[in-house]
């Protein structure tokens, strides 16, 4: 699809989604981009959990993609492991940074206190921008309320070739937490 078609697609799409609930925009991705094109990005947090309830309520075989940057707790890791039993996920993939580029740019394990930019690039963004490549859609968790460039985020957005979904986009801190509370996640 060319980039014009694209950013038509995603305009009907913000358009019709504009006051869907987080479940809608779910459905509509799913039908729209089609289960072996979608992924979720998710860090498997508190806040992260509710977007993993919805998402497995509507279809919990939607690949999601856990970054592991190599600097998780082991109690990060063991929440990851109890989310996907208790929602049934069946379609989770660890995402790493690259071992190579980890011993060239990083070996000593310090970017983070001397260019943290540079070590976010090198743990997440390069990474999971390589896995979402073979992705026409993926869903996010981003929120307005998480304020910066974020307040104005729309349901649907366009990121080069690919949708981008924001479930929770409209949806407030205190609605998170009262989805997560009555859902009784861990």
């Amino acid at each position: 699809m060319s980039a014009n078609l694209k950013a038509v697609q995603a305009a009907r799409l913000r358009e019709k989604l504009a006051e869907a609930t987080p479940s809608e925009i779910v459905s509509e991705a799913l039908r729209t981009v089609g289960k072996d094109r979608l992924a979720v990005a998710s860090s498997f947090g508190i806040e992260s959990a509710t977007l993993l309830k919805i998402v497995s309520d509507v279809d919990p075989s939607i690949p999601v993609l856990f970054l592991d940057t190599g600097w998780l707790f082991p109690e990060t890791l063991a929440y990851r492991d109890t989310l996907i039993a208790r929602l049934g996920l069946t379609d989770v993939r660890t995402i790493t940074p690259s071992a190579e580029k980890l011993a060239q740019i990083d070996p000593l394990r310090g970017l983070y206190a001397t260019d943290p930019d540079a070590c976010c690039y090198l743990r997440k963004v390069e990474p999971l921008s390589e896995v979402l490549k073979d992705f026409d859609g993926w869903i996010n968790g981003r929120k307005r309320y998480q304020g910066g460039q974020r307040t104005g985020i729309n349901a649907v957005e366009i990121e080069g070739q690919r949708l981008k979904f924001n479930p929770l986009a409209r949806v407030t801190q205190s609605q998170v937490m009262q989805m997560f509370q009555g859902w009784e996640l861990p």
